[in-house]
């Protein structure tokens, strides 16, 4: 007869609790292109914050599933982009060769070296829950801009995105914190507007 350690259970019930939160909060994924280079390589692994919709921000760089008419990327149904605009914003490229938002010039550090803003001209404006997005590497993203022809016009649906890409944990030598770009002082920001 198999006698029962009450510490066994007790260690098995927190590994099960541990793997159960894990599973709410937070998921691990794998880069499966070069289109958010340099800020994250194809290989690489991160951690992906799961989050309410109404805490997205411009600059962040969000896992989301690909909407309909949206290919496949590397494969996969699930796309890492960064947020260029949020409901209500208007986006366009490229007026001084930048992307504006709400009129005002955005400046983009993570952009890949050599990279324009864009090569191909938009005027959007973002309807309510749903997100503008874009690679960093802009040569090399199958993005919004890509889709502006297909159903929804590029725009990513609020209900699609997984969460915000919060850590990379491979490989060793680039271990860290992906963290968002800062949004502009110069652009307003109305939290609130997520949810119109």
């Amino acid at each position: 007869m198999l006698r029962r350690h009450p510490w066994v259970i007790a260690l098995a019930l927190a590994a099960a609790l541990l793997v159960v939160a894990g599973a709410l909060v937070a998921q691990p994924f794998v880069i499966p292109s070069a289109s958010m280079t340099p800020a994250l390589r194809p290989g690489d692994r991160v951690l992906v914050e799961k989050w309410d919709a109404a805490d997205v921000r411009r600059g962040d760089v969000v896992v989301f599933e690909a909407p309909p008419g949206w290919g496949a990327e590397g494969g996969s149904t699930d796309y890492v982009k960064r947020v260029i605009g949020l409901p209500g914003d208007r986006v366009a490229c490229c007026t001084h060769g930048a992307v504006t938002v709400d009129g005002q010039r955005l400046d983009e550090p993570y952009l890949h070296p050599g990279d324009r803003a864009s090569t191909v001209h938009f005027d959007v404006r973002v309807p309510a829950h749903h997100l503008w997005v874009m690679g960093d590497h802009r040569s090399d993203s199958d993005d919004s801009r890509s889709h502006l022809g297909d159903p929804g016009g590029g725009m990513v649906p609020l209900d699609a995105v997984v969460g915000r890409v919060a850590y990379r944990y491979w490989p060793p030598d680039r271990v860290g914190a992906v963290p968002s770009a800062p949004a502009p002082q110069t652009l307003r920001h109305q939290p609130e507007a997520v949810a119109r």
